[in-house]
């Protein structure tokens, strides 16, 4: 999957993406394929998915954790399931966030650890038997839809209502994972973040098909150190442009920014000059959570730059604040009648 997606991905169809429609057109029906006829495994715990149409960051990471968080208000013990994108461990893994840094086992990963029990697995079953074995009573898959490997009780598709679904075109003319009618087909609800309009359509079809709609939206969480401050900002996030409209919602003055590519480690140069261009000017640098645990870890710049940059912590706060725990409560009446059907099936 494209790690970097390109600008002319959020913006209307252009001869770029027309252009390599032939081969979006295969793409699509390679993923489409792959959706529709994937051999899924049962594991003996409910497991919601938090997924995204697109390519590149709609809110997931936040969403997992506003989910297991209601989990434990319930008295579960959720575990979170990632790829570990971003990493090099190629093992199946439980995540230390005291001893694992972002290379290892990707910058998501070290996030969802801070709340609840995290595996990340190239193999989805073998991260989902670990987890299982440690205890957990649900799995929140972070990210996976498009290629889940396991029996979901609930697809919950988080969709960025700035910018949506981009050009529309299936990858590589566009964002789009795989055909929107496989994935509305298979989606449990949709979760709109912010106040744009580019979800509309989308969101009236999913309406259409009878799927659960829900709302929230990114809250920066007070801090002192940016309201009111002029800053130098810099991430290395897919959609910059959320993160500069969060400092601007949390009192923040951004007056410079650094925009890196999605999940990148930093050099020494770089982080040499953003020190430099910020000291300079007199501004305070400040930065997404998950450019800061890439930073953690390290000695020498790495370690001035992430000891001086401010963190901007958001959550996700849904418009219903019951929201979460209904999601939680249909997984497992849907994990409930799996497992019944899956004991009344005749054995093979």
């Amino acid at each position: 999957m494209v790690s970097e997606a390109p600008p002319f991905w959020w913006t209307k169809a252009d001869w770029r993406a027309w252009g390599l429609s032939p081969f979006s057109f295969i793409y699509g029906r390679i993923a489409g394929r792959r959706m529709l006829k994937a051999r899924r495994a049962s594991v003996p715990v409910p497991v919601i998915c938090i997924g995204n149409f697109t390519v590149g960051g709609a809110g997931k990471t936040p969403t997992a954790i506003a989910i297991a968080r209601a989990a434990k208000n319930k008295g579960l013990r959720p575990g979170f399931l990632s790829r570990g994108y971003g990493g090099t461990l190629d093992v199946t893994t439980v995540v230390d966030g005291e001893h694992h840094r972002a290379e290892a086992v990707g910058d998501e990963a070290l996030l969802l650890c801070r709340e609840a029990l995290t595996v990340i697995s190239r193999g989805r079953v073998d991260g989902a038997r670990r987890l299982v074995e440690g205890g957990v009573d649900l799995i929140i898959m972070d990210d996976g839809f498009q290629s889940a490997r396991l029996e979901l009780d609930f697809a919950l598709v988080v969709i960025d209502t700035v910018r949506g679904i981009g050009n529309g075109h299936l990858v590589p003319g566009g964002p789009v994972r795989a055909p929107i009618a496989e994935q509305m087909r298979q989606l449990s609800a949709i979760l709109k973040v912010g106040e744009g309009t580019a979800a509309d359509a989308l969101v009236r079809q999913a309406a259409r098909a009878g799927k659960q709609i829900h709302v929230a939206s990114l809250a920066p969480r007070p801090n002192p150190e940016i309201a009111g401050r002029n800053l130098f900002a810099f991430a290395g996030i897919a959609d910059p442009e959320k993160f500069y409209r969060s400092l601007q919602q949390a009192g923040g003055l951004v007056m410079a920014k650094r925009a890196f590519p999605d999940h990148h480690y930093f050099t020494d140069d770089e982080v040499a000059e953003l020190l430099a261009d910020a000291g300079k000017d007199g501004l305070t640098l400040v930065t997404t959570a998950k450019d800061s645990v890439r930073l953690g870890g390290h000695h020498g710049p790495k370690q001035e730059l992430a000891s001086v940059a401010q963190v901007l912590e958001v959550d996700m706060t849904f418009d219903d604040p019951n929201a979460p725990g209904k999601i939680i409560e249909t997984a497992m009446a849907n994990f409930r009648n799996r497992r019944l059907k899956e004991a009344s099936s005749p054995k093979a």
